[in-house]
């Protein structure tokens, strides 16, 4: 069994900050479990542009609001406290908070921590053996 706080990551190679969001990744590659969790804090008033191509992510949405668009159907959908989104077609799609939004995304493949968004908004495939 794991038992891991948030605390525990904080300060750590696995907390990653960038100017529209911080990443604390909680369940790593590392862990062999085929997923990584991580707990992101989306700044308000930022527009940040997305694409998993290497992943699948599901994102549950605990605090703030503001709305995600689906760039391949120009759909805008409302995000809020128990709203969830799913990206199971490795979607690109831009995340814009109107107030700071904390969510839990889930990702498989799971991520090793060392990845970085290409300038396409990739994470690219990086394994790493448990």
């Amino acid at each position: 069994m794991l038992v891991r706080t948030l605390a525990e990551v904080e300060g750590t190679d696995a907390d990653i900050t960038s100017e529209n969001w911080r990443s604390k990744r909680i369940i790593l590659a590392k862990e062999g479990v085929g997923f990584s969790v991580h707990e992101t804090t989306l700044y308000a008033g930022t527009e940040s542009y997305f694409w998993y191509a290497n992943h699948i992510e599901a994102v549950f949405i605990t605090q703030g609001e503001g709305t995600i668009e689906d760039l391949a159907t120009g759909e805008i959908h409302e995000l809020a406290p128990g709203s969830l989104y799913l990206l199971n077609d490795h979607d690109k799609h831009i995340v814009r908070p109107r107030t700071e939004i904390k969510c839990v995304c889930v990702f498989n493949p799971p991520v090793t921590g060392r990845e970085v968004h290409d300038e396409n908004g990739v994470y690219p495939l990086i394994t790493e053996d448990a």
